[in-house]
């Protein structure tokens, strides 16, 4: 089949810009740049039973709060491994806004079977107390 030769006189739409990060929530984006993700691996961390915490203080003006994901295939397939990283987003979304400090960045790394088997509440649980580790000692 050969495409119409009239090419029409409708408008052109323009892609919207890519964002740098992405939205989770009020205040929340997303981590997107590995080096991101590297730095938050060095600073500060507390494991739980459901998932490991890392987070530091990125130490400029802003104040948002960034957060980032990662479920490595050590948790399973794609199915796991997304399913793992959609528990963790909700978890964020509901936890992290009030308690989380501005300017600081936060990556969850998911566990292998843990992560997505473990009850929601007990996560709910783990973030609280991960979260309040991460920043003993530190002033809101």
């Amino acid at each position: 089949m050969t495409p119409p030769m009239d090419t029409g006189t409708g408008d052109t739409a323009e892609a919207p810009a890519a964002p740098s990060a992405v939205s989770l929530c009020a205040g929340v984006t997303t981590l997107q740049k590995r080096a991101d993700f590297l730095r938050a691996a060095s600073a500060r961390r507390q494991g739980t039973a459901g998932f490991l915490l890392q987070g530091r203080d990125r130490g400029d003006d802003s104040p948002a709060i960034r957060v980032g994901f990662t479920a490595s295939k050590k948790i399973g397939n794609a199915v796991l491994r997304n399913r793992a990283k959609r528990r963790l987003r909700a978890l964020v979304r509901e936890i992290l806004p009030p308690l989380a400090q501005p300017g600081w960045d936060y990556v969850l790394v998911a566990r292998p079977e843990a992560t997505v088997t473990r009850d929601f509440a007990a996560l709910r649980d783990d973030l609280r107390m991960a979260l309040a580790s991460v920043h003993q000692g530190r002033a809101k």
